[in-house]
């Protein structure tokens, strides 16, 4: 074993043959006496493949003599793994942490460094420390720190902006997130800050071209599940993660054990596009006292909204703005798309926060463009905010159970809000709401009298 990885290790690029091979074949494609031949094999090797299954980390104690047999396995069986080992480098990171002022002596950090090392190592090889961690879909090996020196040195700059206590409670909890789009970034975020080592993530979604303008996806994962795309991301970051992927996204079916698991949520992200599934999801929060954290697009600003249902047990879905009978006037109800989204607009969001750019945006939807508009800058704006929010409610910090509306016009427009301007966008929102209403009366004007077509219509043998 010890060999295997050495000379892995030490492998240097090599000249890829297949890739020279499959470059020679299509020279020959183009060679007269032989095009219609090779043409039809590069269709053949050409053709689609099924979705990537692999997402899950593999992790190795090579102390263990299973697990040495079943790396060697994997090694022979993917001769050409990447193998990347700096568990010494990642040693040393930990030894100075742990020794702070001995950062800017490197000789006396040095000098004390080798004693901690050869105890660190003890009698064992230098290869059975720590942890071998293989991620099957990169085709690379690597030799970690265990689980507890990983995250304390993945998270060394987060100090003292977060502090210990809050780190460790913050990587223990258990974090819902429903949706995948804005929800691609909240998860990665939350990791990424050193949060939610238990998450469950849900959505029955795959990633489509048009998705990447706000995903922190890749051509490469095209047609793939979300959720696999980011287990696989969060893996990236963290290979001890434990995440559960909830593949058909939120149903009726799964959402108590969505929210229960086992261990029960501590908190929940709302990212889905469903209104009646982001009802539900607020009536099983509230049931159980979890707080819900929601984050909706508004062109390049973004607004955040908390309900804490973990304070209060009467807190109003939506803070209220949907009326008390949201539930009653959505819930099985076969609503068509624009009246669902008339409801969002106004009632959830509010025509009076959206930016002119995006009243004019909505105002286009099934004419210049086939749906609402979103922006990368505000999926990773909307990511931040929701993985502070979470972070410090879960750690127990002041944090509001209301609606924060993170404009960045405001921040960075002239005179955004001078009296002028905001006297403008409220008569640009008036008009705004007047041709929205008047488009969907129309739609539902048109789809009635079709309805009514239809049915007097006799049906054909």
């Amino acid at each position: 074993m010890k060999t295997m990885l050495e000379e892995k290790a030490n492998q240097q690029g090599t000249q890829n043959t297949m890739l020279e091979t499959i470059l020679h074949g299509i020279d020959i494609v183009f060679h007269p006496n032989q095009k219609q031949h090779h043409e039809k094999e590069l269709t053949e090797l050409i053709k689609p493949t099924k979705e990537r299954t692999h997402y899950l980390p593999q992790l190795y104690n090579l102390t263990e003599e299973a697990d040495r047999d079943t790396l060697q396995s994997v090694l022979q069986k993917h001769p050409h793994t990447k193998v990347i080992d700096t568990y010494d480098g990642q040693l040393k990171e930990l030894f100075v942490l742990d020794n702070p002022s001995l950062h800017i002596q490197p000789e006396k950090r040095d000098a004390a460094f080798e004693p901690y090392r050869k105890e660190h190592y003890g009698n064992k090889p230098e290869w059975q420390a720590g942890t071998w961690a293989y991620l099957p879909w990169r085709h690379t090996l690597l030799h970690i720190l265990d689980d507890a020196g990983y995250q304390q040195v993945r998270t060394a700059r987060n100090k003292n902006l977060i502090t210990d206590k809050e780190q460790k409670t913050f990587y223990n909890s258990v974090i819902g997130v429903a949706g995948q789009s804005v929800g691609n970034s909240c998860a990665l975020s939350i990791v990424q800050t050193g949060g939610g080592k238990h998450m469950r993530i849900a959505d029955p979604d795959t990633l489509e071209l048009t998705n990447l303008n706000r995903i922190r996806g890749s051509i490469a994962e095209i047609t793939n599940l979300k959720v696999k795309m980011t287990a696989r991301q969060i893996y990236e970051l963290d290979p001890y993660a434990k995440l559960e992927l909830f593949k058909d996204g939120i149903t009726e079916e799964n959402i108590e054990a969505f929210f229960d698991g086992p261990p029960k949520l501590d908190i929940v992200i709302d990212e889905i596009d469903d209104l009646g599934l982001k009802i539900r999801m607020r009536q099983e929060a509230k049931k159980r006292g979890i707080p819900v954290v929601m984050a909706t697009d508004n062109g390049d600003s973004g607004i955040l909204d908390i309900e804490r249902h973990d304070l209060d047990k009467d807190v109003p879905f939506f803070h209220g703005r949907a009326g008390k009978d949201i539930a009653d006037r959505v819930l099985n109800k076969d609503l068509p798309l624009p009246v669902v989204g008339k409801i969002i607009g106004e009632e959830l969001v509010g025509y009076d926060i959206a930016e002119p750019s995006m009243q004019d945006s909505l105002l286009q939807i099934g004419k210049s463009i086939p749906t609402w508009p979103q922006l990368g800058t505000a999926a990773a704006l909307n990511g931040a905010i929701v993985a502070v929010a979470v972070r410090k409610i879960l750690t127990r910090q002041p944090v509001v159970s209301n609606r924060a509306n993170i404009s960045v016009p405001q921040w960075l427009v002239p005179n955004y809000m001078s009296e002028e301007q905001i006297e403008g966008r409220k008569k640009k929102t008036k008009e705004f709401a007047n041709e929205y209403d008047h488009a969907i009366g129309a739609f539902l004007k048109q789809a009635k009298k079709e309805k009514r077509k239809a049915s007097k219509t006799p049906a054909h043998a």
